[in-house]
């Protein structure tokens, strides 16, 4: 791989919120028709909506309790906080 002085690339950093399914837009950038960029996409992972319960459907969702017969725990409460 041979490197030359005049080979400098810049870097731009944009972040924004996609609003299409498969789509981005970039605009406005110091760049000029012709020119040849490079194009590396980031992105996070989707966060999941978190599902609130009301008193109700948490007695019914099977969590409350859902480790009491568990025999290997013992009675021991060490691995409580």
């Amino acid at each position: 791989m041979r490197f030359t002085r005049d080979l400098v690339k810049q870097a731009i950093r944009l972040q924004q919120i996609v609003e299409e399914d498969g789509e981005i837009y970039l605009s406005g950038l110091p760049v000029v028709k012709g020119q040849e960029v490079e194009v590396i996409i980031l992105f996070s992972p989707l966060t999941e909506s978190k599902k609130t319960f009301t008193a109700r459907q948490l007695l019914d969702s099977g969590l409350i309790g859902m480790w009491e017969n568990r025999m290997e725990l013992g009675e021991d409460k060490k691995h409580v906080n």
